[in-house]
């Protein structure tokens, strides 16, 4: 018995047609495209609104974070303060008062 009786040719595997996959490859590549143009839009869209919304603030940004980075520090002072005097410890007085 040789290959050609029983239907099959030297080559295996699947048979592809070119014409379809270049097609459906240009597709992808066309659809890529209007993906990136519309995330380009958007992202400039929304980078704008940003900005205005940032601009019309009354506090900026920068210094909300200042004011909550010194609260912060604040707190934790009189936490470790409080931790290291011990629940029971009288209140300091200030020097000289007896």
């Amino acid at each position: 018995m040789s290959d050609g009786e029983n239907g099959e040719s030297g080559r295996s595997g699947p048979r592809f047609r070119a014409a379809p996959l270049i097609t459906s490859a240009s597709m992808v590549g066309a659809g890529t495209l209007i993906v990136l143009a519309g995330l380009a839009v958007g992202g400039g869209h929304l980078l704008s609104a940003i900005r205005q919304w940032i601009s019309e603030m009354e506090v900026p940004p920068s210094e909300q974070a200042r004011i909550r980075w010194n609260q912060a520090k604040a707190a934790v002072a009189a936490g470790t303060a409080a931790w290291q005097d011990g629940p029971g410890a009288p209140e300091a007085q200030p020097p000289g008062d007896s």
